[in-house]
């Protein structure tokens, strides 16, 4: 009789470590889907800024040209 309480103890401690297993799991499953989210989004905000970074690169270029033809003629004057 002395071993019911021990043994309805030790089942109830299971249940409640079984039961926190189960929401960490949980847990650990939406982190796993958040950080592949949060991947996705990176690799699209590293897109973007080379895209931008390119375009830079062009205007940069562009202004380079520009100083060069106004120079030229005022060299031509």
């Amino acid at each position: 009789m002395d071993n019911i309480p021990v043994i309805d103890q030790l089942s109830k401690k299971i249940d409640e470590i079984l039961a926190r297993l189960k929401r960490l799991e949980e847990e650990n499953s939406q982190l796993r889907n958040e950080i592949v989210t949060l991947k996705a989004q990176n690799e699209a905000k590293e897109s973007q800024v080379a895209k931008l970074s390119d375009e830079l690169a062009m205007k940069d270029l562009e202004i380079e040209e520009v100083i060069g033809k106004i120079e030229a003629m005022l060299g031509e004057q």
